[in-house]
Order: C-alpha cells, then sequence, then structure tokens
C-alpha cells in the first residue's frame, strides 16, 4: 500500500498540513490551468483555420496516440526512476512545447498538420508525467488521508477547468500569443513547485526489466476484476459520452457564443465538478460504491444527452455542469480504488493503464466525435453518445457483477 502509518485525519482539510502535498496540489492545479487554457486556443485556432471538425477530432487524437504507444514504457519508468523528477522533466517539455506554439502564432503558421505535431509532442511529455504524478500523491499523504487528499486534489482540476477555459477564452479574446506565453509561464512555474518537493519514500522496481515487470500493470488489473470494471466503464462511457471536441462547434455555428462563450462552455462541467469534489472532501462514500458509481455514469451520458439536444446557451450550460458533477463521482470512486487497492511497487504501471484508458476515453472519444460529426452532425453525435453511455452503465451492471456489488472502496465489505 503506502508507506505512511494511519494517523489522526484531523479534519477534511488536513492534507494540506503536509507540505509536499500542499505543494504537488498548487503545481498540479497550475498544470491543468495552463493546459486548459492551451486547449481552447488550440481549438479555436484549429477550428478558425479549416471549419472541418474532423479536424478537431485529430486534436484529440494527437494527444492520445503517444499515450497508447507508450503506456509499456511510461509506467515502468515511474516505478524505476524518482517520480518527482519524472514530473518536472515533462513539465518543462511541455513548457517548451507551449512555446512552440507561440512561435508557430507569430511566424503567421497556418499547417494544422505542424500543430498536430505539437499535441503530440505535448502529448508524449504527459505521457510520462501522468502515471509518475498519480503514482507518487500515495508516496505523499499518510494512507488516513488519501482518500480526502484524493477528492482535493481533484478539485485542483477541476478548479482549473472552471477557470482555465475561460481565461483561455478571454485570452484569445486578446491575442493567441497572450494564451500560449501563458500556458507556458504556467508550466515553468509548476516545474519550480515540483523541484521543492523532498524526495518522498518510494518502493522502486528493482526486478531486471523483462516482459513480466512490463506487463504487470495489466496483469494486476486483469486480476481485480472490480478495478477492471470501474476503469473499463469510465473507458466506454467517456468514450461514447464524451462531447468537449465539438464545444468549438457549438460555440460558432449552433449557440454562436463566440470565443469567451466557449471558454464557459468549457468551464461549465468543472463548475459541477469541483462543487461534488468539496462535498466528496468532507463526505466520504462509505457504502455501496459500485452502484453509485453506475448510477452516476449512467447520470452523466443523461446529461450529455440533453445538452447535445439543446440550442438555448442556458441550457447548455446547466447539462454541462451537471454532466461534470456526476463524472466527478465516477472519477473519485475509480481514483481512490486504484490508489488504495494496488501496491507501490507496481503503482505506476497501474497508473499507465489507467492514464491510456483515460486518453481512450477523453482524446480518443474527441476523434470519434470529430469524426461521426463530420458524416451526421455535431447535434446528433452529441445525443447518441449520450444514450449510448447510459447503455454502457447498465451492461457493466451485469457484466461487472463485483463492482455492482462493491461496497467499500478499500475493499473492506
Amino acid at each position: 500500500m503506502t508507506e505512511h502509518a494511519d494517523e489522526d485525519t484531523g479534519g477534511h482539510f488536513a492534507a494540506f498540513r503536509h507540505r509536499p502535498y500542499l505543494i504537488y496540489w498548487l503545481a498540479r492545479a497550475a498544470t491543468v490551468f495552463a493546459a486548459q487554457i492551451q486547449i481552447v486556443a488550440i481549438g479555436w485556432q484549429v477550428y478558425d483555420l479549416t471549419r472541418n471538425p474532423l479536424d478537431l477530432g485529430f486534436v484529440g487524437l494527437s494527444q492520445f496516440l503517444p499515450a497508447l504507444l507508450l503506456v509499456l514504457v511510461t509506467g515502468a519508468v515511474a516505478d524505476r526512476f524518482s517520480r518527482r523528477k519524472i514530473m518536472a522533466l515533462c513539465l518543462i517539455a511541455m513548457a517548451t512545447i507551449s512555446a512552440g506554439f507561440f512561435t508557430f502564432t507569430v511566424s503567421g503558421g497556418n499547417s494544422v498538420f505542424v500543430m498536430f505535431g505539437l499535441l503530440a509532442g505535448f502529448g508524449t511529455a504527459r505521457a510520462f508525467f501522468g502515471p509518475a504524478t498519480q503514482a507518487l500523491l500515495p508516496n505523499i499523504v499518510p494512507t488516513s488521508l488519501l482518500s480526502k487528499a484524493i477528492a482535493l486534489n481533484s478539485s485542483a482540476w477541476q478548479l482549473a477547468t472552471i477557470v482555465g477555459p475561460v481565461a483561455g477564452g478571454l485570452l484569445y479574446g486578446v491575442s493567441p500569443l497572450a494564451a500560449y506565453g501563458t500556458a507556458c509561464a504556467l508550466l515553468l512555474l509548476a516545474a519550480g513547485m515540483i523541484f521543492l518537493i523532498p524526495k518522498p519514500d518510494q518502493k522502486t522496481e528493482i526486478e531486471a526489466p523483462g516482459w513480466d515487470t512490463v506487463l504487470a500493470g495489466f496483469k494486476y488489473i486483469w486480476k481485480e476484476k472490480i478495478v477492471l470494471g470501474a476503469i473499463s466503464l469510465d473507458l466506454f462511457a467517456v468514450l461514447l459520452g464524451g462531447a468537449t471536441a465539438l464545444l468549438p462547434v457549438y460555440a460558432r455555428d449552433i449557440l454562436d457564443v463566440g470565443p469567451i462563450g466557449l471558454g464557459l462552455l468549457r468551464a461549465a462541467p468543472g463548475v459541477g465538478a469541483i462543487a461534488v469534489a468539496l462535498w466528496l472532501a468532507t463526505h466520504t462514500i462509505r457504502d455501496h460504491a459500485g452502484i453509485w458509481l453506475l448510477v452516476y455514469v449512467a447520470v452523466f451520458g443523461a446529461f450529455t444527452a440533453l445538452f447535445g439536444a439543446s440550442t438555448i446557451t442556458a441550457v447548455s450550460i446547466v447539462a454541462l455542469a451537471g454532466l461534470g458533477a456526476a463524472d466527478m463521482v465516477s472519477v473519485y470512486i475509480r481514483e481512490t480504488l486504484i490508489q488504495l487497492w494496488t501496491p507501490d511497487r507496481v503503482r505506476g504501471r497501474v497508473n499507465a493503464v489507467n492514464m491510456v484508458f483515460i486518453g481512450a476515453s477523453n482524446e480518443l472519444g474527441e476523434f470519434r466525435a470529430g469524426v461521426l460529426a463530420a458524416f451526421i452532425g455535431a447535434k446528433a453525435t452529441v445525443v447518441a453518445g449520450g444514450a449510448g453511455t447510459v447503455i454502457v452503465a447498465a451492461l457493466w451492471a451485469k457484466l461487472f457483477p463485483d463492482l455492482r456489488k462493491a461496497r467499500r472502496l478499500d475493499g473492506r465489505t
């Protein structure tokens, strides 16, 4: 599990009393804030250049493919080397790529293929960053505080997804250079903060590299059917129900709200999610975790379908906030379960697999949405995806009875 002994929680926000965790939380918030600013700018710039929703799908695919291709490497690296140093180096690489977007824009570039190439580089750095980041968390907080730290960690992500897209829309409205420059500066700031985290305890992998060690994450997930069910549920639910790639289409062609409106639309899921994240920081899910997971995945799908059908901005924002709130419950249950059930020596590899599943559900889901929207339109794509997510929740309740019957996140019945 983790090397820390249990200790009194001392309040719902006690994790912030641990300086390494506080630095980690701030660095992660700055990282996600930068990424949100950048993705709003990229989405608007790509759609401005081509007016083709298919290219919005390639934005997601460019970021996902590196994580998929490197899944056997990224987790093993996180288990063999310092997770803290990996994070810092990846942040420096991501800041360099943000500077690349700045240079591309200031030079008057108009090739989306250059942007896709830069995104692939960003996705490569993020492929190493993700497993190291997730696996480091249990090394810097006591076991007794881990579930609350995960909720607070999610709130950092959600807070950034609220403010980041709005800031991205505003900055892009001023100039794309302002958006990319701000993202670069925030990523460098986050890298500097990571270097301030003291060296934590970490059970590094000492076995000689081989297929058994490389595939350990897959083997663990396959053996733990509840973990497999939870991760695959998120994969297929968001793969079908994800609508964020098409938000530029909604902002420009359906709701007619402009780049600032696009920022508001991208922020809306975060508004619902952070409210739930703050609630979860003070109210742990103590029973029937599996049922709650399945129910809220279905709710996520229903709100997605509502958003897809809406042509009224206020209704669209409410629907996006609702799907964000429902998704937060799913994220909380899945991440808590993975972190508490996984031994530290394989945590990097398990999280690498998890990050690929998350990437598949998000970036690959964006590609699916872009391709389908090019043929049947954005509204039909989003509505059908939301309905598909509801069906997936029902199917998983039958395919994974152990998940449906799961009571406690820590594995106790």
